[in-house]
């Protein structure tokens, strides 16, 4: 089954399309919740492993998918990376899509080994073994086709998905993705290359399995590509703490609600940092997350067409 259609039936299942980005930072971490565990590198991923693990049993089931941001395992060395391995393992367990954001790209046989490492199999002892078995990868297309086809041919022979960065939420993004060249911006070349890159992966469901990062604060160029990429779906960063809104996204969607998954990590994994959730909460942390989550739902079916998701 392909990518887009095995996103699609996910979003439908659960009659949303929110991402819970889970990007671990210590001095986010709840009120002495470091105390538990050494203060040694092993120790800070184990609390990492931990509190993955927790925010993953609050989202299991409400939503489709969450997101690892691989920088914040990294920067604790191997141990970190056993951390995330572990914690998403657990999430695909508990029925989530797993999208680790990587932004990983390079030509040729390095190409290969990223993408077979990320979505693919690894040959051992005469059986297949899945190194990391991600759901989805987020790359960069700097590089241009050469460095986005190794990933699409393993991501299709493994039912995996793509998200290629067209235009990104943070604010410097204009200095370059905005340059104009033969008359469009950058990210406009970079669109009309990632229509054909993904052409040739649409499954039933419309959908290709090479999508794109659009960013919620450039609602405007939001809508835009929108126009530019048909079945292509949106992972759609900026919601929340980075100030985009619903009606900032609504834009992203197809007609159907369909065509746009959007993700908010600050804004859910550490929702107990809002006075508001504090207060109600105390030191439930996880109900605090609970919370937060379902008044993004609700937002976004409010706000945008994937209230059309919704089947009570």
């Amino acid at each position: 089954m392909g990518f887009g259609r095995t996103l699609g039936e996910s979003v439908r299942r659960v009659g949303n399309p929110v991402v819970v980005g889970i990007d671990p930072r210590a001095e986010s971490l709840p009120s002495r919740y470091l105390e538990q565990f050494e203060a040694t590198l092993g120790g800070r991923a184990e609390a990492y492993r931990v509190f993955g693990r927790g925010v993953v049993d609050v989202v299991g089931g409400m939503v489709p998918a969450v997101k690892f941001q691989a920088a914040f395992y990294e920067a604790l060395g191997p141990r970190g990376l056993v951390a995330l391995q572990d914690t998403m393992e657990y999430a695909r367990g508990k029925g989530l899509l797993v999208i680790l954001d990587g932004k990983r790209n390079d030509i040729g046989s390095t190409a290969e080994a990223y993408a077979q490492a990320y979505l693919g199999e690894v040959a051992l002892g005469g059986t297949n073994v899945a190194p990391w078995d991600a759901d989805a990868l987020t790359i960069n297309p700097y590089l241009g086709g050469d460095g986005i086809t190794p990933f699409s041919q393993v991501a299709s022979a493994r039912g995996k998905g793509l998200f290629v960065l067209v235009k990104t939420s943070n604010p410097s993004s204009r200095d370059l993705q905005d340059l104009v060249a033969d008359g469009k911006p950058i990210y406009r070349h970079v669109a009309e290359s990632l229509a054909n890159w993904a052409a040739p992966y649409r499954d039933e469901s419309g959908y290709s399995l090479v999508g794109a990062v659009v960013g919620a604060t450039y609602p405007e160029q939001l809508a835009e590509l929108r126009e530019a990429l048909p079945g292509v779906t949106f992972l759609v960063p900026g919601y929340g703490t980075q100030g985009g809104t619903a009606k900032d996204v609504a834009a992203a969607f197809d007609g159907e609600g369909m065509g746009a998954v959007v993700n908010n990590s600050r804004g859910l994994t550490f929702a107990y940092l809002r006075k508001d959730l504090a207060a109600r909460f105390g030191a439930n942390w996880q109900a605090a997350i609970e919370a937060a989550t379902k008044e993004m739902i609700d937002d976004l079916a409010a706000n945008t067409p994937a209230g059309k998701l919704r089947t009570v």
